[in-house]
């Protein structure tokens, strides 16, 4: 069986990330969406707050599942059988960040294959933190989560 783990910190899941997830789906056998419970950012969501959406994000995805995790993403891949992890780019800066990762991940785990999947053309601007600031100055921003994630983003600003 070919598990992937697409990590991060899903603060809060937008349809980038649910994107990136369903077409990881397509590849293959299971896909653990990992969210990670110490970034360091400053975070909007609670660990539980975002496994309970991202969960409810991917509720039609039989082969999905959503969990958290601490410490070494790679320990915490070693321990759930996955293969292979996978991450979104969105511009350049992303790659440069998702190259040094990767080289230091290849590092601690050669056995975990990294595939870098590009961002659909709709979501490359989009990210947590830039949906996050919109929120705040009270933007408009719906298109960009489901129903479900903007009610709790509005209910945090």
């Amino acid at each position: 069986m070919k598990v992937a783990l697409y990590p991060g910190s899903f603060d809060p899941f937008t349809y980038g990330h649910i994107d990136i997830i369903r077409r990881t789906s397509k590849l293959f056998d299971k896909v653990i969406v990992g969210v990670y419970d110490t970034p360091e950012k400053k975070l909007m969501f609670t660990t539980g707050e975002r496994v309970e959406l991202g969960r409810e994000a991917v509720r039609d995805l039989p082969d999905v599942e959503v969990k958290a995790f601490s410490g070494l993403m790679v320990e915490f891949a070693r321990k759930e059988g996955v293969t292979t992890v996978v991450r979104g780019l969105r511009v350049n800066n992303d790659f440069e960040f998702e190259f040094d990762m990767a080289m230091i991940n290849r590092k601690l785990a050669p056995e975990i294959e990294l595939v870098c999947l590009l961002a659909s053309p709709e979501y490359q601007f989009l990210s947590s933190s830039m949906l996050k600031e919109v929120a705040r100055l009270g933007g408009d921003f719906s298109d960009l989560v489901p129903p479900f994630v903007a009610r709790a983003v509005l209910a945090k600003v």
